[in-house]
């Protein structure tokens, strides 16, 4: 067989390492020109099953919460995993809106039960919480609408008065999905007691049309106010960060009321200061540097000349006060300003007899 091979065929197939065998299967194909296939086993050529996303059966899964926006609950809201006509199936109705309710886990199968649906992984889960999705009007909202009504129908400037609601500030909720204004409507006012009365809705709710919301109170007037945002303890400085400026009722003490920022910023709480309660004058006061009776350093500048010594503070003070120094030695009672943690500064009138001399460069 090696003899009827040519020499070309016969030392290329020494070199790739090919068996007589295989070699001799391949010269048909060689001798017609053709190239060989290459072997394959008989494992290799049994086809492999590929496995697909659909061929993958998801069991429908029931979820713990949800949260709809309609008045019906599908079965598809409350199990995942459902074929579209499935999940389109109404099943309980929905709470009323902004409202929470719960669907007992049993009562979720057996609807589910009835329309063929029989292997569902509820997952422990013994209850459904079901909340139903609302936009809320708050009574600033109302305020608002209302104080815009009267600027228009009644010229009432609104901007320095506040509404009082009676029964407490009223919450309402319409449909989610509207996103148009609060309007107020059948306005009435009394300017002499500055009552008013309206009706306040958003156009396109069929809730606040089978509903309407009628509210009254009264117009008072406001101040600004320095608030707090968060609890500040006594003895703590209060920053920028910590207060807010808000317009709330004047009353008889109104002129004890901080409103400007700075009369509160850098200084410290007397006392405990609640969050959103109006702050006093007598709430706060400048952080004490110098404390009565404390050792502290007098300074006293002159031209050319300053000179230091140790003094008794007679009083307490903050950054910028007057208090009284005694000198230990003299006895000299003499005023300076207190310029910082335990240092004074004397003014020439009331120099010390005594100290140690520091000429200016």
């Amino acid at each position: 067989m090696n003899r009827a091979m040519p020499p070309r065929i016969r030392m290329s197939a020494l070199r790739a390492g090919l068996s007589i065998v295989a070699l001799a299967a391949c010269l048909p194909a060689l001798a017609a020109g053709q190239k060989p296939e290459p072997r394959v086993s008989a494992a290799a050529k049994t086809p492999v099953p590929s496995v697909t996303a659909a061929a993958v059966v998801q069991r429908p899964t029931l979820k713990a919460d949800i949260t709809v926006s309609s008045d019906i609950i599908t079965l598809g809201d409350l199990i995942s995993g459902l074929h579209p006509q499935e999940a389109a199936i109404s099943a309980f109705r929905a709470p009323a809106l902004g409202e929470t309710g719960t669907i007992q886990t049993t009562r979720i199968l057996a609807t589910a039960e009835q329309n063929q649906m029989i292997d569902i992984d509820v997952r422990g889960i013994a209850q459904v919480v079901v909340t139903r999705a609302a936009r809320r009007i708050t009574a600033s909202d109302i305020e608002m609408a209302v104080k815009a009504a009267l600027a228009e129908r009644h010229s009432v400037d609104g901007r320095a008065l506040s509404l009082v609601f009676d029964n407490g500030s009223p919450v309402l909720v319409a449909e989610p999905d509207l996103t148009g204004p609060l309007s107020a409507q059948d306005v009435t006012y009394d300017p002499r007691a500055r009552r008013v009365s309206a009706t306040v809705l958003i156009p396109g709710s069929a809730a606040m049309r089978l509903k309407p919301a009628r509210i009254t109170g009264q117009l008072v007037e406001t101040m600004e106010v320095i608030v707090p945002l968060r609890t500040i303890a006594r003895g703590e400085l209060v920053t920028e960060r910590d207060i807010a400026i808000e317009r709330r009722p004047r009353d008889n003490q109104a002129g004890d009321f901080l409103n400007e920022a700075s009369a509160a910023i850098g200084k410290m709480a007397r006392r405990q200061l609640g969050s959103g309660v109006p702050m006093r004058a007598a709430d706060v006061q400048r952080q004490e540097v110098v404390a009565r009776g404390e050792l502290v350093t007098m300074i006293y500048e002159g031209p050319g000349i300053t000179l230091t010594l140790r003094g008794r503070a007679n009083e307490a003070g903050a950054p910028g006060d007057s208090i009284s120094i005694t000198n230990p030695t003299s006895k000299r009672v003499v005023q300076g300003v207190v310029t910082g943690p335990g240092r004074v500064t004397v003014s020439p009138g009331a120099a010390p007899v005594a100290g140690r001399l520091a000429v200016a460069p």
